[in-house]
Parts: structure tokens; C-alpha cells; sequence
């Protein structure tokens, strides 16, 4: 019905995503820019790295982020695959429980969080900020992982039957390996999240050898004004891992995004 396309449609069509995509990179550029100005670009970044625990800092964000991937990958791929492929009593009902997490605000649930953490006396643990992220990403990656486990022919999990694989088998020697797109999806999404979250570790891990890289910025900050390159190039310093794990994934990322949104 349509012919391949020519040289000119595919330059039209890279012309107009470029213009479409240019609004969303003119925030990017503007931050980049402000972290050249006062002192110098290579003041501002010497500084982040030198007066602040910056390293120390990523490796705690790294630590947390890490952790909160493992708990959301083991819990998603198993509750996808029970709500993709098996049957059981009030299953919709469960699934739409589990979903209402989607609209319960991180925020609106830090009292009993608190209490929590204090009665198990996790202060300064990872822990305290590893659970809590996990269970507030789940519902979402949960949504799109069983859409995209639902998508995968019966036709293959009945084969793997006949050939004496048994659910847990099925999944992890033929849905895993066919879920590498959604994957890519949920480690990208959770690192974005986990390393992002900023009030958490903050409020459970007050001691300041336990902070994230999200707090950073506070070290440029004062009663009476800020420094606002270097808040800038802590900003820019501070994506670069997020940029580096989209590009890592981008091939997979794509793809798993959309066949999990659209079922």
C-alpha cells in the first residue's frame, strides 16, 4: 500500500523531529550555559567535585538506586508474569489494588513511613529508602511489564510445557529473555526515579556521610542568596548518569515502551 520511503521523505520527517524535539532541549542548553557563568565552567565543576562529597554522594545514590532496581525488577517481572499468564482467584481485583498506587503520592504516605522507619530503628540505613522507593515505582512498572507479558504468544509458554518446564522455568528460560525491550524500560525508569528522589534520604538519612546526590545543590545554598552557577554545574553533573543509561538502553528502551503501553 505504501512504497519505501525516499531520501527527501526521510530528510522531511528527520527535519520536522528535530523541531519538534528542539522546545524540550532548550531547558538542557539554558542549564548548561548557566553552569559556565560566574567564576568559569571549570571553577564551577572543580568546585562541585572538590568542596562537596560529591563522589561519596554518587556512590550512596548509586547504592540506594541499585538496590530499589533489584527489589522492582524481582517484584515486577514476578507479578507480571502471575497477572500476564496465570489465572487465579480475584485476579483483576488484586491488579486494580495494586494499581491504585499510581495515585498515592509518595508525599501523602511520609507519616507512616516515618513511624516506620523509627520503630524499626533504620535511621541511617539504606533500607529506609530502598523499600519505600520500591513499592512506590512497582504499580506503574507492574502496569506496563503485564501488558507486555500478555502480548507474548501462549503458543510458546505451551511449548516450553510440553517440553517439562514448569511456571517458574517458563518464565525464566522463555519470558525473560523475550522481555529484554520491557526490561530496558524498567531499569531506566527506576534508576530515573530512584536517583532523582530527593526527600527521602534526606528526612531517613540524616547523617550527612549518608547523603544522596541530590542534596548537592544545598551546599551552594545560604540564608541570604546562592551560587547559582555552581548549583548549575552540580545540576548538569548530577544527569550525566541518567544520560548515560538512556543512551546505554535507547534501542531497547523505545521498544519496550511502546509494546507495553499499547496493549
Amino acid at each position: 500500500m505504501f512504497g519505501r520511503p525516499t531520501t527527501l521523505s526521510r530528510i522531511v520527517c528527520q527535519l520536522a523531529a528535530t523541531l519538534i524535539a528542539l522546545p524540550f532541549l532548550l531547558p538542557l542548553v539554558a542549564i548548561v550555559a548557566k553552569s559556565f557563568e560566574g567564576e568559569g565552567a571549570a571553577a564551577n565543576y572543580l568546585a562541585v567535585l572538590t568542596k562537596t562529597p560529591f563522589l561519596q554522594s554518587m556512590g550512596n545514590s548509586l547504592i540506594i538506586s541499585a538496590g530499589v532496581i533489584v527489589l522492582v525488577y524481582v517484584f515486577t517481572m514476578l507479578a507480571a508474569y502471575a497477572f500476564g499468564k496465570m489465572e487465579f482467584p480475584a485476579k483483576k481485583l488484586v491488579f486494580n489494588a495494586i494499581l491504585v498506587g499510581l495515585v498515592l503520592p509518595t508525599i501523602a504516605l511520609i507519616v507512616p513511613l516515618f513511624v516506620m522507619v523509627q520503630r524499626l530503628d533504620l535511621f541511617n540505613n539504606y533500607l529506609a529508602v530502598i523499600i519505600p522507593l520500591a513499592t512506590t515505582i512497582v504499580p506503574f512498572t507492574l502496569l506496563l511489564t503485564r501488558n507486555y507479558i500478555a502480548g507474548i504468544p501462549e503458543e510458546v509458554l505451551e511449548a516450553a510445557r510440553i517440553d517439562g518446564c514448569n511456571s517458574f522455568s517458563a518464565l525464566v528460560r522463555i519470558v525473560l529473555p523475550l522481555a529484554k525491550p520491557i526490561t530496558a524500560v524498567l531499569i531506566v525508569w527506576t534508576f530515573l526515579q530512584a536517583w532523582n528522589e530527593f526527600f527521602l534520604p534526606l528526612l531517613f538519612l540524616p547523617d550527612p556521610s549518608m547523603q544522596t546526590v541530590t542534596t548537592i545543590p544545598l551546599y551552594f545554598t545560604s540564608t541570604y542568596g546562592s551560587d547559582q552557577p555552581k548549583i548549575f554545574a552540580a545540576l548538569v553533573l548530577i544527569c550525566l548518569p541518567i544520560v548515560i543509561a538512556y543512551l546505554s538502553l535507547q534501542k531497547f528502551f523505545e521498544k519496550g515502551l511502546s509494546a507495553g503501553a499499547i496493549k
